[in-house]
């Protein structure tokens, strides 16, 4: 692909380079990307195994009461790991409540990542120390704030590069409009990476926008898009690592849309049968992503019976390891509330922590206390 793309609508059917089958893809649909090597695909595909037996477990968690509430992102693994592998060391990632696995992927340990979810932090990570801004509740938010930053980060010199990841629902939302906007007109190195599950909680995609893509909003921004096959780890790797090159050598923003499908409910407080078909969701595990690129490596002769072995165990012991934190009991201190609100504290903020500091003191001392 050349670095100076000319915005043009996406292809009319998704960028593929592995199909459904697990055989590789020649012609028109890989629209020139090439396959990522072996190494690269081996490093998906354990990343990906190991993504979703944590996600499997804090979902098993989260019916069990350990957690407040976890939206999966089960299904949806080629679009998070595939996007989070295509970025540096020194670039930014901006997610959304959902891609948690995205987080673990780039470092962040799962009791960091899960203090969000469990109530005892609203970030419990160092976002500089991992290049994630926090995980973003509020729709589209982050878009802009992904903007900014790769902005900022030009006029200063530095070759970063800021990713966002957006729901489908996500993008019927001002700020994400904003956002591209703003990203095309400063050409902003900051990719959009849409992971289109087909549904914004309840709402499938035919009843948020009548366009025949997402990815065919670029051309009105006046940026790159690309409709790729969002369970197709290897397309989404190949899209996303030519658009952060691309953007890294100030060729500006890029809007890529994963199409694929969130397998699990919206939250474990959502039934999603009472809006999507049995029939539906099988057709759709049918596509699974990490079949998909399994049966790619075995036909290659990549992925051993020992390695295959020796990943599971991997990622098996992570589960582990998750249990194991999440039966631990938080030592919280409720006067944390007012640390890293202000750098210099107002008074009034003072004078509240005070007021709760001696609340506390009086329920410790009082009879049945925990002094």
């Amino acid at each position: 692909m050349s670095d100076n793309v000319v915005p043009t609508l996406p292809t009319a059917e998704p960028i593929r380079l592995i199909d459904e089958n697990g055989h590789a893809v020649t012609g028109e649909q890989t629209a020139g990307f090439a396959m990522p090597d072996d190494e690269t695909l081996l490093d998906l595909y354990r990343a990906m195994v190991t993504a979703r037996r944590f996600d499997t477990q804090v979902t098993a968690l989260t019916r069990q009461g350990r957690l407040a509430t976890y939206p999966s992102a089960l299904g949806q693994e080629a679009c998070e790991i595939a996007a989070v592998k295509s970025l540096g060391a020194d670039d930014w990632l901006f997610p959304t409540y959902r891609d948690t696995i995205a987080l673990l992927t780039r470092g962040v340990s799962p009791v960091e990542i899960l203090s969000f979810f469990r109530g005892d932090w609203h970030m419990a990570y160092d976002p500089h120390e991992h290049r994630i801004a926090p995980q973003s509740t509020p729709l589209a938010t982050q878009a802009l704030h992904a903007v900014g930053l790769a902005t900022a980060a030009t006029l200063k010199g530095d070759a970063v590069v800021s990713l966002a990841f957006l729901g489908d629902g996500s993008t019927s939302e001002g700020d994400a409009h904003e956002a591209f906007n703003f990203a095309s007109v400063w050409q902003a190195p900051t990719i959009f990476v849409i992971s289109n599950n087909q549904y914004a909680i309840s709402v499938p995609f035919a009843k948020q926008s009548h366009a025949r893509t997402l990815a065919d909003r670029a051309i009105g921004y006046g940026m790159p898009g690309f409709f790729v096959d969002g369970n197709d780890v290897a397309a989404m790797y190949a899209v996303v690592s030519a658009a952060v090159d691309r953007a890294r050598a100030g060729g500006g923003p890029s809007m890529i849309e994963g199409l694929t499908y969130r397998m699990e409910a919206h939250t474990n407080s959502d039934d999603p049968t009472r809006y999507r078909e049995k029939t539906e969701v099988a057709d759709w595990q049918g596509r699974d992503p990490i079949a998909r690129l399994e049966s790619y490596l075995d036909a290659a002769g990549v992925l051993t019976p020992e390695l295959r072995e020796s990943i599971s165990v991997e990622a098996e012991d992570l589960a582990s390891r998750t249990r194991d934190a999440m039966n631990e009991t938080p030592v919280i201190d409720p006067l944390e509330l007012f640390d890293h609100v202000y750098s210099t504290p107002r008074a009034a903020l003072l004078e509240q922590r005070e007021y709760l500091a001696h609340e506390l003191a009086q329920t410790e001392t009082a009879p049945g206390g925990h002094a």
